[in-house]
């Protein structure tokens, strides 16, 4: 099996001046599963392997620990959800992401596994292309988390001490801003193979929209020139919660049953909550781009007369950031092929958006719309799937 063995991006200097590879613990009971993914990963990260639980912990306990850890569930002894329910309640092991490996179709476990704290899954037989996918972003993640970290201290010493390089640093936190954001929207377009380029699309359709609304009498207030470029930079983590979607659900070929749809409307709500704790500690009205990210996430499939979800919001309730990517979004899901249904024109998907003012939007961003149309369909074909 032919591997990359680039070094990944998410290496870390070490003591010698040199990069040490990202270190991962692969924990599976069989030893063909182990083989398959210490032949994928083993080029370009330092591996650790562990046959039970017992021994993952132990692993853990001796050191050095992983920045990373692939877990099996089904193992004889103590299962994965035990280990990582260890594992997060272990203040020197909590923040190691966990991603599970299960296999297809085990949506209880998957949930469960969630709930326990990890960060993704994979399923059984493992998809090389999508292992390494979700194997870097995670550890870019862990990565652009630790600058956070390192930079949050600096800052409050340097903010203690008045010092002349407040500048300075503040350009550093919006380029580790704007890292985390790509990380995550990144993230986000390897769980769901369809949207192709549908969040670079829709970025640029709300900052069309929001230019058009900005000396609009009820969002002059909002839409400021900052606010527009955060909204921006947030637009790409709308769909954020759909990594809490199980496979079998999310890429299903078919239409959804409702029980399958009442779990792929959780994404709304998934995708604020997971924000939401991204800025745990802080003010969040301080850290503008999560805070227009969580209303967008939380809020995009509301509607105008109330009858969306996930709470229901009506009219000016819900968030204007919200309602502009609802519009966004539903006009690149009209004019794009999927595979429950083929791709309308733009003629046809700007009648259907019509019919949906005062009932699915807000008037005055289809009117935006409408005044802004020849501006959607360039963006559209500027950055078309292939």
């Amino acid at each position: 099996m032919r591997t990359q063995t680039t070094l990944d991006p998410a290496a870390r200097p070490d003591a010698s001046g040199g990069h040490h590879k990202p270190r991962i613990l692969v924990v599976d009971d069989e030893p063909l599963n182990i083989k398959v993914l210490v032949d994928l990963l083993g080029p370009g990260y330092a591996l650790s392997v562990a046959k039970n639980g017992e021994q993952a912990l132990e692993r853990l306990r001796i050191g050095p620990l992983p920045d990373l850890v692939l877990l099996d569930v089904m193992m004889p002894g103590m299962d994965g959800h035990r280990v990582c329910e260890i594992m997060k309640a272990t203040p020197d092991y909590a923040d190691i992401p966990v991603i599970f490996v299960t296999a297809m179709g085990e949506v209880e476990d998957e949930a469960k596994g969630f709930a326990l704290g990890a960060v993704d899954y994979l399923t059984k037989p493992v998809s090389p292309p999508v292992a390494l996918a979700r194997v870097r972003t995670h550890l870019r993640l862990r990565e652009a988390n630790r600058v956070l970290q390192d930079y949050n201290k600096v800052l409050e010493q340097e903010v203690h001490d008045r010092t002349r390089e407040v500048m300075a640093r503040t350009r550093q936190v919006v380029q580790t801003q704007d890292v985390t954001i790509r990380a995550l929207a990144s993230l986000a377009e390897t769980r769901d193979n369809e949207t192709g380029n549908h969040i670079r699309r829709t970025q640029h359709y709300v900052k069309v929209l929001a230019e058009a609304l900005a000396d609009h009498e009820r969002f002059a207030a909002h839409l400021d020139a900052d606010t527009i470029e955060l909204l921006f930079k947030s637009a790409p983590l709308h769909d954020i919660g759909k990594v809490g979607i199980p496979d079998a659900i999310l890429l299903k070929p078919g239409k959804l049953t409702p029980d399958e749809f009442d779990i792929m409307k959780t994404h709304a709500d998934l995708g604020r909550d997971a924000l939401l704790a991204a800025a745990a500690g802080s003010d969040l009205d301080q850290i503008g781009f999560l805070r227009l990210a969580c209303d967008i996430a939380g809020g995009h499939h509301e509607k105008w007369d109330g009858s969306g979800y996930p709470r229901g919001l009506k009219g000016e309730d819900i968030p204007f950031s919200a309602r502009l990517m609802a519009v966004a979004d539903v006009y690149d899901a009209l004019i794009c092929k999927r595979v429950y249904k083929p791709a309308f024109t733009h003629d046809d998907a700007m009648r259907m958006i019509r019919e949906g003012s005062g009932t699915h939007f807000d008037p005055a961003v289809v009117e935006a719309l409408t005044r802004r149309e020849d501006a959607f369909k360039g963006i559209a074909a500027r950055f078309a799937d292939e």
